[in-house]
């Protein structure tokens, strides 16, 4: 999706029904900050908010996604084009998802591992240094659970077997065997148990 250019259409498509950005706001219980974002193609208006922006606008969801009037015969064209868009900037999104979910799972191990060193050897045993393991503990945890959530999230596991790509819960993913981010999970479409590995779209 091309922010900039659906901002224009939107700001075109306002200036048309003859509504200024107080009144659109006003219409759709948001700010008129909020509408002078989405003209100059800062941010998108928010999913419970398209409908009723369409309806004001005249035009389909489908238009306002794509950010141009759409002729019948060229709708599935142009629906399919933004499908394949829509795709591409998931998988894009969900990649750098993982790859900050590692830089910032591994970076947090090697802070640990740095402190809990650095702790044992310049301080004695003792409630101090206790204190220090158990919070660099802890901090890790939290880390690490962050990260397991980042993956379960993003993307799919796709199933060896049958090839389908399926979401799972944060249980089953915790409970199941794992190297890195493949996991030994049951497909729910074969239902059979395989090496899901983890993949960023359908």
């Amino acid at each position: 999706m091309n922010l900039d250019k659906i901002g224009k259409f939107i700001a075109s498509l306002r200036k048309e029904k003859n509504i200024t950005q107080e009144e659109l706001a006003e219409k759709l219980y948001v700010t008129d900050r909020a509408v002078s974002k989405w003209e100059r193609g800062l941010s998108m208006p928010d999913a419970s908010k398209l409908i009723d922006l369409c309806n004001i606008l005249g035009i389909s969801v489908n238009e306002l996604l794509i950010g141009e009037r759409v002729d019948m015969k060229e709708n599935n064209k142009k629906t399919e084009e933004l499908l394949i868009e829509m795709a591409k900037q998931e998988e894009l999104m969900n990649k750098k998802l993982m790859n900050n979910m590692w830089v910032i799972t591994i970076s947090s191990f090697i802070f640990y591992i740095a402190l809990i060193l650095l702790a044992c050897i310049t301080l004695e045993e003792g409630f101090i240094l206790g204190v220090i393991i158990f919070t660099a503990t802890l901090f890790l945890l939290i880390v690490v659970s962050y990260g397991f959530k980042i993956e379960v999230d993003t993307g799919y596991y796709e199933c060896k077997k049958c090839h389908h790509k399926f979401k799972t819960t944060y249980f089953k993913a915790l409970m199941a065997p794992h190297m890195a981010t493949t996991r030994h999970l049951r497909c729910p479409k074969c239902n059979q148990k395989s090496w899901a590995k983890k993949v960023m779209s359908k």
